[in-house]
């Protein structure tokens, strides 16, 4: 099994280098981690007073790493949750912060499970999700993947900006699906022809 710094790596090296996408709500980005977050941290890497892109391009991958080990999988809690969940919870807590503990939340409702949406992974949600596992161990990484990768659709159903995170100009899977299933099995991966169905209505 992976370790926590493993899988943390392995979300460095898919988040890529330093990128400013305008279409991107993070802003200045590098190995996934945003100006916003930097500033958060107060990591003024050059010194000089304040946290700006210059920074973002100073940020090497170890410090990502670390970052992404103590903000994004110990302080939220994810090491709670059943450890074949880590993974993909984790790597989905860097893409979208506390938005991965609420698709997780939705889908125990769904499971009938009784927690609150809050995006905070507490007794609660803990405990509903330990639960969820032991009753059904073999679908519960697939079906957050699943819901995550709708996540995505729906933002993109509702800003076209953000389309192109999720289909290419060739109109094949964009990086945000392809992430998705990476943690869903191959028998749960979209075909060509039912993803081309599925943004069918973007034009």
């Amino acid at each position: 099994m992976q370790t926590v710094r493993e899988i943390a790596q392995e979300i460095v090296v898919r988040e890529g280098g330093y990128v400013n996408d305008p279409d991107d709500p993070g802003g200045a980005t590098n190995f996934g981690v945003t100006i916003q977050t930097m500033r958060r941290l107060g990591l003024d890497l050059d010194g000089d007073g304040d946290v700006d892109v210059a920074d973002v391009k100073a940020l090497t991958r170890s410090q990502a790493t670390n970052i992404f080990v103590t903000h994004y999988f110990e302080r939220p809690l994810i090491a709670e949750l059943p450890s074949p969940l880590h993974a993909t919870v984790f790597d989905m807590y860097v893409n979208a912060g506390g938005n991965a503990v609420k698709i997780l939340q939705r889908l125990l409702i769904e499971m009938g499970h009784s927690v609150a949406v809050d995006g905070a992974l507490g007794p609660q949600s803990i405990a509903a999700t330990r639960a969820a596992w032991h009753a059904a161990p073999d679908h519960l990484v697939d079906a957050y993947g699943i819901a995550r990768r709708n996540y995505y659709f729906r933002i993109a159903d509702r800003r076209p900006a953000s389309r192109k995170f999720a289909r290419t100009r060739s109109g094949a899977k964009g990086g945000w699906i392809k992430r998705a299933e990476e943690f869903i099995a191959p028998r749960y991966h979209l075909s060509a022809a039912q993803f081309q169905q599925r943004v069918a209505s973007w034009g």
